[in-house]
Order: structure tokens, then C-alpha cells, then sequence
């Protein structure tokens, strides 16, 4: 039967792609036709599986792991495309499996959706978890944050060897796991990173309240960064860092990240290719911090994710927002002068219907906004009068806004929900080729 899924999926991709179908159809019919198929493969992997979760980061979170593995010379699956469901994952397998059924790789490393990872940890094993934060997203979907932290926490507690948590999270750091392992930020740095109760209720980190015998060791610490450099602490040294990531946000991933990195390096022995004798060499100890440090300075972001498309003589730089922590972080990591900015809110199913999260992000920081787009434009055109913040247009269709701020002086930023995020990158890079 396996050998018949794989040609049939392989089938079903050539036919979508001629077609202009969604990468994950072909995982879906498998997913359908023969529901054991993904564990079958995942479960002939050496070093099993990884999962990243959570609200925000996955998808360049799952980046850096991967990345910083493939530089320790393992072979690293992962579902590139960023679609974080399991049809997605069973596509990204039918890309990479032989006809024969080889599958030649070392480790899984996989961005799953917080509801879908716990289906896909239901039927097959994971030996890592890695999970971000817990955050006001999608709600029309999820109802509730105590919902999605126990989604999580099934993930979590599936984790065989060790589950990587944000210890800064409230949320997350009470998950329930085997073992667990925490990655953070420091006392000085840590009132920039608001959970959603700190942006809730207008205080300081929650963390700082805890007792001192209730707060957690953390293997990997966020310790201070400073334009593009970061300070990491591991193993009671500081370790320093330029990175080519943008943002605070994905400094404090890259910390999760190398949190997970270094237990998957730390529990490695002899690791053979399947259907093989070859194997690498066997490991002891952890990885050194010094050149997963070193390796992390070239990890950039994942598309869309701050990415910059040039267009003509200047660059635009697209930064996803989709709840009230990432805007937050957003607006701390990208404000500066010499720069005309865009809004586009979109309230399509995938970014999720209810925005009223926008009420909980200030944006009294913004000096100005050149124009506003997106199916929720007006609404967020009244948002920045709240904040006295000035804009200068509202275009709701999304080609016609940029014709408006493309002229703009400056440097140019869009702040984009995840469909006018797509849209965004597709204008644009159609038009950088004219």
C-alpha cells in the first residue's frame, strides 16, 4: 500500500501543479486513502520527530532548527511551504520519498498548527516539541486561550524526550510534559515581550511575580539585543551574536530555537541512512554554543515573515501581524525615521474573523500612516484616531493602495495580516519584474 500512495500522491502533484492546484491536495487524498502512510515514514527517521508550535514564530522559528541542524551535518526534513497542517506535512513527504520508498533524511523538524499537532501526535510519535507562545489568534476558532494551551499541552506531553517551553508565557510555562526544558529572556529585557495578560491588564511581565521558588531554569536566555546584536546566555557564559533575522521577536524564537537544538544534539548517538549501513558519525554532549551561535548569525527570516522585495530603486518590507503581541512587537522592532508605512487588514478566514484584538495594541508609537488597505481598512482608520496617530489615505482594494504608497518618500514597511500578506508579496513581486 505504501508504494501505491506514493505513486498516486506523486500523480495527483503533477496533475495539481498543471492545473494550478494548492500544494496540499496531493496530501490530502493520502490522508484519506491510507491514514498510516505519514507514520510509516516519519517513524523510519533515526531521530524521530521534532514540532514547532504555537501562535506566533512558527514558521521562521522552524527555519532556524532547520537551518542550524543542516550546519551540524544532519539531513533534515521539513515542510518548507509553511502549510502546517498534516495534508500539508504528507505533501511536503511526497515531494522528498523515492518511488522505492527511501526517505533519506535524520530528523523531522515540523511547523504544525496548534489544533492539527494534536492530531498528528495522536497517531504518530514525537520525540520533541517546541512551543512558542500562546496568543489572542484566530478566537472565532479556537474561543478561547485556556482552549488552545490544552491543545498544546497534548503535544507537549506526547514529547518522548524532552518538550521546549517559553518560560516568559504564562500559559505555556504551566504546560504539562515529561521533561520539560525552558528557554527565556532576561529580568532587564524582559518587559518588551508582553504576554497577552501583561497586554490585558496594562502591568509589568507576570514572570517578575512569581516567587523566587517558582520561577524556572532557562537553558537558553535572551539576554539583550541591540540593533541586529543579540546577547544569548548557555551554560553560564555569554555568547554573541550579529543576526541577519529582523526583529525582536525573532530573537527571542532563535533563543527557543537553539534550546531545541541543543537537546536533539545532546541525545544524538550513531544515526544511519535508512535502507542503509552508512551512518555519521556518533555525537556526545551537546553541540558547542559557540558555533550554534555562529551558525545563527546567516539564519534569515522565512518569506513574508519581514522579508524585503526591492522594487525599483528602494525596498518594501512586508511584517506579518496577525494578534495583539506580534503588532506590539512589530511596531518596538520597525519604527524608525525615514519611512512611509502601510497598514492592510484582511479578515478572511485565514487571518480570522474577529479583529477586535486591534483595541489592545498601541499604536500611539506610529508617527504617521501614509495608507491604510484591507477589508477592515475603516475600522482601522478609526483605531488610529483613538491613538491620534495621522493617516493619510484608506484604499480598501489592495492594487490601487499600492499604486497610492509606492510614491511614497523613504524607506517603505507593511504591516500585513496573513492574506494581504500573500496578496502583498504577489503585487509586488509582479511588479519589481516589469
Amino acid at each position: 500500500m505504501k508504494k501505491l500512495s506514493i505513486l498516486t500522491g506523486k500523480a495527483i502533484q503533477k496533475l495539481s501543479r498543471l492545473h494550478g492546484g494548492g500544494s496540499a491536495l496531493p496530501g490530502l487524498v493520502i490522508e484519506k486513502t491510507d491514514p498510516r502512510f505519514l507514520g510509516q515514514v516519519l517513524s523510519s527517521l533515526p531521530l524521530g520527530v521534532a514540532v514547532v508550535s504555537g501562535t506566533n514564530g512558527k514558521t521562521t522559528t522552524t527555519k532556524i532548527v532547520t537551518e542550524l541542524l543542516e550546519k551540524q551535518g544532519l539531513r533534515v526534513f521539513t515542510n518548507k511551504t509553511g502549510s502546517n497542517f498534516i495534508r500539508g506535512v504528507l505533501s511536503a513527504v511526497l515531494e522528498e520519498i523515492k518511488p522505492d520508498g527511501t526517505f533519506d533524511y535524520d530528523i523531522a523538524v515540523l511547523e504544525l498548527d496548534e489544533a492539527h499537532a494534536v492530531h498528528f501526535a495522536e497517531t504518530i510519535p514525537i520525540n520533541y516539541a517546541l512551543i512558542l507562545n500562546v496568543q489572542r489568534d484566530q478566537l472565532d476558532r479556537f474561543c478561547e486561550l485556556d482552549h488552545t494551551a490544552a491543545l498544546l499541552e497534548k503535544t507537549t506531553l506526547a514529547a518522548e524526550k524532552a518538550a521546549v517551553l517559553n518560560r516568559e508565557d504564562p500559559l505555556v510555562r504551566s504546560l504539562q510534559t515529561k521533561n520539560a526544558v525552558y528557554y527565556g529572556l532576561s529580568k532587564e529585557f524582559r518587559k518588551l515581550f508582553p504576554s497577552d495578560d501583561d497586554l490585558l491588564s496594562g502591568e509589568a511581565s507576570s514572570y517578575d511575580n512569581l516567587k523566587a521558588g517558582d520561577r524556572l531554569p532557562a537553558d537558553v536566555v535572551l539576554y539583550s539585543l541591540q540593533d541586529h546584536h543579540a546577547v544569548y546566555h548557555m551554560e553560564d557564559r555569554e555568547y554573541s551574536c550579529d543576526l541577519s533575522l529582523d526583529g525582536i521577536f525573532n530573537a527571542f524564537n532563535a533563543a527557543g530555537a537553539l534550546a531545541l537544538c541543543r537537546q536533539i544534539l545532546k541525545d544524538m548517538t550513531m544515526v544511519s541512512t535508512p535502507g542503509s549501513p552508512d551512518q555519521t558519525p556518533a555525537r556526545t554532549g551537546a553541540a558547542d554554543p559557540e558555533a550554534l551561535i555562529r551558525d545563527l548569525s546567516s539564519v534569515r527570516s522565512a518569506f513574508g515573515r519581514s522579508e524585503e522585495i526591492r522594487y525599483k530603486d528602494t525596498s518594501v518590507q512586508l511584517i506579518l501581524v496577525k494578534n495583539p503581541a506580534a503588532f506590539q512587537l512589530s511596531l518596538a522592532s520597525f519604527l524608525e525615521d525615514d519611512c512611509s508605512y502601510m497598514i492592510v487588514i484582511n479578515d478572511h478566514d485565514a487571518d480570522g474573523r474577529d479583529m477586535s484584538w486591534l483595541w489592545n495594541v498601541d499604536f500611539s508609537a506610529l508617527p504617521g500612516v501614509h495608507t491604510l488597505s484591507g477589508t477592515r481598512a475603516p475600522e482601522m482608520a478609526l483605531r488610529l484616531k483613538y491613538d491620534q496617530v495621522p493617516f493619510e489615505h484608506i484604499e480598501e482594494d489592495l492594487s490601487r493602495a499600492l499604486d497610492i504608497f509606492l510614491p511614497s518618500p523613504g524607506h517603505k514597511r507593511i504591516f500585513a495580516t496573513y492574506t494581504a500578506m500573500l496578496e502583498l508579496r504577489k503585487l509586488l513581486t509582479g511588479r519589481s519584474l516589469i
